[in-house]
């Protein structure tokens, strides 16, 4: 019998473990090569497993389990044939539809002394810690349990359950509406924490804030909108204005550029813009190159086709290693102010917020303008208060004057139109 063993392939430089997220198919199933039969987390983003060649797969590893790169995590039987009748990898769902439809008549049904149509699989009947804990201490044993979980594991709430009506209570008094759910944080979600704490631990962080006006951007997008989208293939939005604006006040203020390194300190010549994107996994921060190279559509379309990966979970840990400075938008969801967390090893971070039409002064007048509250976070161990400050207003600037200050007055030739 020849049986391959598929073994973690390693997701990135430095990630030495992942965790399974998700087994996209069951333990005995035949799979094809280069099907998906798994998702795993690292801690920078979700990848798909494919299967290496085709055959009856046996799963070595659980839903959760933190596993390290080059770890067996199940074996694929090439000798075996396809069952008979059983269809292509894209088409196995319809055959499942069926048998689907039958089992909840099963489990209806008194309960045998020993499960017929599941598997039996070393989970079955086994408490999972948090539940073994309370079988404990009620006094009682597994057997007494039927398991809810993944091949019939008994979960907590199973043993919560089970443990009211031994006590005389009634099950009603414990589900009710109070009842709670425990799920384990993701390897992403478990490092997006840990960096976060060791921020706030580590760095000497304080925030400074500005206003800016949006009208001329409004005014910009209104006039262009069409014939940018026309030309370039690519909507005129907010963030490549920032972006540029972000990139010329890091060249002029170039301490905001850089990052801490034991008792040294690191300047970069380049403009790596990380550009925080919620996905299904949580906020990711996807990397612009040399964005200070980039143009106003060369900036919209980089976006568009990285919070496209984001969102449909093809990034990749390349694309999301580096940066020297980060812009996240809390515009999007309604945020007024906020505090935005430096993005570490960088030294800085902008915060945007959401634009509400504001009285302002202007020239001796109360007029009513778009206005956007906006936050830069900064490590204070390099960057001194005059450099924050002053990186601020130059990014106000280009904002409130982009034709003037980022498209060297001519509007339509800064648009590449």
């Amino acid at each position: 019998m020849s049986v391959l063993e598929m073994k973690v392939p390693s997701p990135g430089e430095s990630i030495t473990e992942v965790e399974i997220a998700t087994w996209l198919v069951k333990d005995g199933d035949y799979v094809e090569k280069d099907q998906p039969i798994a998702e795993v987390d690292s801690d920078k983003a979700t990848l798909e497993l494919p299967a290496e060649q085709s055959g009856i797969i046996t799963l070595k590893a659980e839903e959760g389990d933190v596993v390290q790169v080059g770890q067996v995590v199940c074996l694929i039987d090439m000798d075996a044939a396809r069952p008979e009748g059983a269809a292509p990898a894209a088409e196995a769902p319809k055959q499942e539809e069926a048998p689907k439809a039958a089992e909840p008549a099963k489990q209806e049904a008194p309960k045998p002394a020993a499960p017929v149509a599941a598997p039996q699989t070393y989970a079955t009947g086994a408490p999972s810690p948090a539940a073994k804990k309370i079988l404990d201490e009620k006094g009682m044993n597994a057997g007494q349990v039927s398991g809810t979980g993944r091949d019939g594991r008994i979960t907590k709430t199973d043993a919560e359950l089970a443990a009211v009506p031994a006590l005389g209570g009634s099950p009603m008094t414990a589900t009710g509406a109070r009842t709670t759910t425990t799920t384990k944080l993701s390897v992403l979600r478990r490092k997006i924490a840990q960096r976060l704490v060791s921020v706030k631990n580590e760095t000497a962080m304080l925030t400074t804030f500005n206003e800016v006006d949006m009208s001329e951007i409004f005014r910009l997008r209104k006039l262009y909108k069409e014939e940018f989208a026309q030309k370039h293939g690519v909507g005129l939005g907010f963030m490549s204005f920032f972006t540029k604006a972000v990139t010329r006040a890091l060249q002029m203020y170039p301490d905001v550029n850089a990052s801490i390194d034991g008792d040294f300190k690191i300047n970069y010549d380049f403009c790596d813009i990380s550009i925080a994107v919620s996905g299904p996994k949580g906020l990711m921060v996807p990397v612009l190159r040399n964005a200070e190279n980039m143009s106003f559509s060369g900036v919209e379309a980089n976006i568009k086709d990285l919070a496209t990966k984001v969102r449909d979970g093809k990034i990749t840990v390349d694309e999301m290693t580096g940066g020297t400075f980060t812009i996240t938008n809390g515009g999007t969801f309604g945020s007024m102010l906020s505090t935005p967390i430096i993005n570490p090893p960088q030294s800085a971070i902008l915060g945007m917020h959401n634009i509400i039409q504001r009285p302002v002064a202007v020239d001796g007048q109360v007029v009513i303008r778009p206005m956007m509250y906006v936050a830069m976070s900064y490590d204070h161990r390099i960057i001194d208060g005059k450099e924050s400050v002053g990186f601020l207003v130059a990014v106000k600037e280009g904002i409130d004057n982009p034709v003037q200050v980022l498209m060297g007055g001519d509007e339509r030739k800064g648009l590449g139109l």
